[in-house]
């Protein structure tokens, strides 16, 4: 057994030739956390087994590339951490053992060379994750490691053995001296990752925050027959506030409420506030690059006989369905700077945020005090944590991904610690 962390290297490309006394390492969970640490586990010499829920792996991810594949951010390393709020303190480690930069290098030394757009995100230049999952799939093949889908986990025997029923239903215990859980966490459930291992874990003691939806949807309870004006109208190059959080972008107003990147921003802090308060104020800066004062001078001019939304059209260049938010939540004042203070200060109630079905990733999970710096549970000698299972909640910008592959390195490189594996230096 090594005394000191291992050093992986994740740009080797060939296996340890295998040996069968190879120590054995289950991997739990098919997602690019899962896959990740398969790829370096196998590239150490384990024998390495991955079990998968569904019939395929790695479906979210998939789905996650359709809209272009953002993996990690750009951003200054001390901005990139603070993102993760009350997690920053033990991601830190976490992401600074395999940060941004070397997950660029890892894409790349899978044939996806990547690139930085205009918001400072990180994608691949195919823009797509159908061809960085065919590569790292094939590196997984031709390292021997064996996938196995339709397979669910269902927890551990009183003896600490990981137990994985097959696809008849049938449950039995799986060997392996080191397991790596990479379950997810309980967003689009349909994908795969359905939440299903919190009672299992918490049944051994394991300490977990609930889990619940992040980087969702606002729910507003529009009134009658805007709905039907306005679906799927844009609200472009506008501002979010609730409370000291703020958000800059283009949102969308749907049926059911208001969706886009500045609403997922701010989506975990409006549903702490319906939590609590059963209600969230979101406040809407339409014209977020005029200050008050100028807004006002604008809206000083004669209207002469226009209708005052023409005047708001012509003089601001508001849209129709900027102009129906402006009324929604009492009629517009005459007076010039009070209306200016609506344009840049508009109140909307939210009344809920989207559930688990339709949220982009979940808050909640394995409590960071539940395991050590290798991310193993203290309760489950030779059981470690990546990915989405974690308890931290990260917006939308690349930082979950980037949390996924760098809390596999750091469980794959526990594992390997335990499993004193050959290749692996002090």
């Amino acid at each position: 057994m090594l005394t000191s962390a291992p050093v992986l290297d994740p740009h080797r490309s060939r296996a340890i030739p295998p040996d069968p006394r190879s120590p054995s390492c289950a991997i739990v969970g098919g997602g690019p956390a899962g896959l990740f640490a398969a790829d370096l586990l196998s590239r150490q010499g384990a024998s390495v087994t991955v079990y998968e829920r569904k019939p395929s792996v790695a479906r979210k991810f998939l789905m996650a590339g359709r809209g272009g594949l953002n993996i990690t951010h750009s951003e200054p390393f001390d901005r990139f951490i603070a993102r993760y709020g009350e997690a920053a303190a033990r991601l830190g480690p976490v992401i600074r053992a395999f940060p941004p930069e070397r997950l660029r290098d890892y894409c790349a030394a899978l044939g996806e060379e990547t690139f930085v757009g205009s918001s400072g995100r990180v994608f691949p230049k195919s823009f797509k994750a159908t061809p960085l999952l065919r590569a790292l799939l094939a590196r997984l093949s031709a390292n021997g490691v064996r996938i196995e889908t339709r397979c669910r986990f269902e927890g551990f025997s009183e003896s600490g053995e990981l137990l994985i029923a097959d696809a008849s239903g049938e449950r039995r215990a799986r060997p392996a001296e080191a397991t790596i859980l990479a379950l997810g966490g309980a967003s689009w459930p349909r994908l795969g990752a359905d939440g299903g291992w919190v009672e299992l874990l918490a049944a051994k003691g394991v300490g977990i925050e609930p889990l619940a939806p992040a980087n969702c949807a606002a729910i507003v309870d529009w009134p009658d027959g805007f709905v039907d004006l306005f679906e799927g109208a844009p609200l472009k190059t506008i501002a979010l506030r609730h409370g000291e959080e703020r958000a800059l972008g283009d949102i969308i107003v749907t049926r059911a409420g208001l969706e886009g990147g500045p609403v997922y921003a701010l989506s975990s802090s409006l549903r702490r506030k319906i939590a609590s308060e059963g209600v969230a104020t979101l406040h809407i800066d339409l014209r977020p690059s005029s200050p008050l004062e100028a807004l006002a001078q604008k809206l000083a001019r004669p209207r002469e006989k226009q209708s005052l939304a023409t005047f708001l059209r012509k003089t601001l260049r508001l849209s129709k369905q900027e102009i129906a938010l402006l009324r929604l939540s009492a009629p517009l004042p005459d007076d010039p700077g009070a209306l200016a203070s609506r344009v840049k200060n508009l109140p909307l109630a939210v009344v809920a945020t989207a559930g688990l079905e339709r949220a982009i990733s979940s808050a909640g999970g394995v409590r960071f005090d539940a395991l050590d710096d290798d991310l193993m549970i203290e309760k489950l000698p030779g059981v470690f944590l990546a990915g989405e299972m974690l308890d931290f909640d990260a917006p939308t910008g690349g930082y979950l991904l980037q949390a996924a592959f760098s809390s596999a390195f750091v469980a794959a490189r526990g594992a390997a610690r335990r499993l004193g594996l050959a290749g692996c230096v002090a």
